[in-house]
């Protein structure tokens, strides 16, 4: 389990790495990580390394600070539960939370609908998907993040006959893990199943590239069809913001 966990973990902040490090705004001390642009509220993020302690809260105060964009401070349950206490005490807020999980991919799932996905390659593709991630998630990824040739995170879009109707991104860290990220559907084709459906469409695709294990960090309004399709939950991330940020 500790393996599976390490893995969720190091596949989300790869992929933050990936697009900081094609920006040229990935940047990595002996405290944390950190990925900070300017004109996108993602990435946009500030990892630990261990657990937080003064030393190194301290310097990651300053950098969010700097910065111009809200800056989220992922924080996992695998640390000593008192350093949650110890964070809160330095300023930092919890904004939201979710919910680390695993599948270990075997059979392929039977797709009842009639969707289909396709890699964004162009241009026009990658102002489509900010858009749609907007109405899915209500903060944006820009559009100019989606096209540089990356070697692991693929940006997808989501068609229902045809119409656009929502977004995900797969990221490789190894060969046998991959993760499923900013996965969502536009409000106004939500309860029709084709959350599921996309789900499935990525995790099929996944078994067919021959990975072992699919992760993701759920929020509550996924988390149960994320237990329909047989991930199971092994870790809870707090997400943090800067007390002055909020």
């Amino acid at each position: 389990m500790d393996y599976l966990i390490n893995q969720n973990i190091a596949n989300l902040c790869a992929l933050w790495q990936s697009v900081g490090e094609a920006f040229g705004v990935y940047s990595s001390n002996k405290y944390f990580d950190s990925v900070l642009l300017n004109y996108s509220d993602w990435p946009n993020r500030l990892w630990f390394h261990q657990q937080a302690s003064e030393e190194s809260v301290l310097p990651a105060k300053e950098v969010i600070r700097a910065h111009e964009k809200k800056v989220i401070i992922p924080y996992w349950n695998i640390y000593d539960e008192r350093s949650y206490s110890f964070l809160e005490s330095q300023g930092f807020e919890p904004v939201f939370q979710q919910i680390g999980m695993y599948l270990q991919l075997q059979e392929k799932f039977s797709v009842e609908h009639s969707l289909s996905i396709k890699k964004v390659k162009q241009a026009k593709d990658a102002l489509l998907w900010e858009r749609l991630f907007y109405d899915c998630f209500a903060y944006q990824i820009d559009q100019n993040l989606l096209l540089p040739q990356y070697k692991a995170p693929r940006f997808y879009i989501a068609y229902h006959y045809n119409q656009p109707v929502g977004t995900a991104i797969l990221h490789a860290s190894n060969t046998e893990t991959i993760g499923v990220h900013a996965m969502g559907i536009i409000p106004e084709m939500r309860r029709k199943g084709l959350a599921e459906a996309l789900m499935q469409h990525l995790l099929n695709q996944s078994i067919t590239e021959g990975f072992k294990y699919a992760s993701l960090q759920a929020s509550a309004m996924g988390l149960g069809l994320y237990q329909k399709l047989g991930f199971k939950e092994h870790f809870r991330m707090t997400n943090y913001m800067l007390r002055q940020e909020l």
